[in-house]
């Protein structure tokens, strides 16, 4: 177990608010078990879990004993921090088929164990093992009695909720939540959790509720809520997730998002998303240095974290496409469409924008060819109706570009 690690935290930006000044000095001293919890509320991960992921990396690092719980029981409930609405409600057989898709995007990232639980290694556990087993008059007198509900509506994420309303069943989230830190605290020796800003109400709930039956003292601290500069939650971009899962998004789209960040970001996300050293960092983020180094360094770092390095040497290699230096295996890397002919002859360039996600809608896709924004085989296109004649084209795919970094091979199949 190495020493520092609250330091390496607080200095990368993943340190907001801390339950106990003590923290650092338990974390320098013993080996800590830990947890951050992942609801399967979707099919997979995007990047705005990131920042959790890489914080039990970092504890792995450290020689920690960190633990993933993946809420197949909270999940039935819903989390309404955040939300101004109530979450959908989803089958239980959806949920735990979700926690399979986050486990294995864990894995990308951490060292998972579901057994032995050694030093540098991640174990992964299941809170519906304890909350669907409950008896419901049992769960009341012995673990709501410790909980007012006066202090629960002076937390920021009830009251957001409360002004639409809130329903009875998230209203017991925070209560679930307490209880998973409860039961960790019994189970597995674990003394601390972590999570973003605006879990601190449910997290310091588990303490107290620790501290209330068993009479010892738990911590916690928050990191803080990733907003992108443009003001873009962390996790989704023009409506799209930006998954960690590589069946959901290819390596190389991966990888275009981060080298397309803003430059306000790039030494803040280096620090948050990449293990690289904070010197290094300072150094290639210097003001007298070309952003655009720090951008490639930004993609393929993150690239190589969630995905290997072979796949983020591949992608890195895709995009130098942009600088036309283009052969058959960069071709294969780009992200592709295909067009059935059976449609027709000819499609108008514009409809096959939007058909094909380079564009939202076909007034935007009008609009960027009217800007010079549109090019097929590097030949920009200025004409809003141009059609595309299938039969005539010398080969059966095309290569369109929108602006400087989107591009997409269409094969006419």
């Amino acid at each position: 177990m190495k020493k520092g690690l609250f330091k390496t935290l607080s200095d990368r930006g993943f340190v907001e608010q801390i339950t106990d000044e003590k923290i650092e000095q338990i974390l320098d001293e013993q080996e800590v078990k830990c947890y951050i919890g992942f609801d399967p509320t979707a099919k997979a991960l995007h990047i705005g879990s990131l920042e959790p992921i890489m914080l039990l990396k970092w504890f792995e690092i450290y020689g920690h004993k960190p633990i993933a719980v993946i809420g197949t029981g909270t999940a039935m409930v819903g989390d309404p921090s955040g939300k101004t609405e109530m979450r959908k409600m989803m089958t239980k057989e959806k949920i735990f088929e979700n926690a399979k898709g986050l486990r294995k995007n864990l894995a990308q990232f951490l060292h998972l164990t579901e057994t032995e639980h050694k030093s540098g290694q991640t174990k992964v556990r299941y809170n519906s093992d304890w909350l669907l087993p409950l008896n419901y008059i049992d769960f009341i007198r012995d673990i709501g009695v410790h909980f007012s509900v006066n202090r629960m509506l002076s937390y920021e994420s009830y009251k957001i909720r409360m002004e639409k309303g809130l329903s009875f069943l998230e209203f017991n989230y925070q209560v679930m939540q307490a209880y998973d830190f409860l039961k960790l605290f019994e189970q597995e020796d674990c003394i601390m959790q972590m999570g973003g800003s605006d879990q601190w109400g449910n997290i310091v709930a588990g303490i107290d509720l620790i501290r209330r039956i068993h009479g010892k003292e738990a911590y916690a601290f928050t990191a803080p809520l990733i907003v992108a500069s443009n003001g873009e939650k962390m996790g989704k971009t023009a409506g799209n997730a930006i998954w960690i899962d590589g069946d959901l998004l290819k390596p190389y789209d991966y990888y275009q998002y981060w080298i397309n960040v803003d430059d306000k970001d790039v030494k803040r996300f280096l620090k948050l998303f990449t293990l690289l050293d904070l010197d290094y960092i300072e150094d290639v983020t210097r003001e007298d240095k070309n952003i655009n180094n720090a951008k490639k360094i930004l993609a393929f770092e993150t690239t190589k974290l969630a995905h290997g390095e072979d796949e983020a040497i591949k992608a890195s290699k895709g995009a130098k496409i942009f600088s036309k230096e283009t052969d058959d295996e960069i071709l294969d890397l780009i992200p592709n469409f295909d067009y059935e002919k059976n449609k027709g002859n000819s499609i108008e360039l514009a409809n096959l924008l939007v058909e094909s996600k380079l564009c939202t809608s076909k007034s935007e896709a009008k609009r960027l060819i009217e800007q010079k924004g549109v090019s097929i085989d590097d030949e920009i296109i200025e004409d809003i109706k141009y059609q595309i004649l299938i039969d005539k084209l010398k080969k059966n795919y095309i290569l369109i570009r929108v602006g400087k970094k989107k591009i997409k091979k269409i094969n006419f199949v």
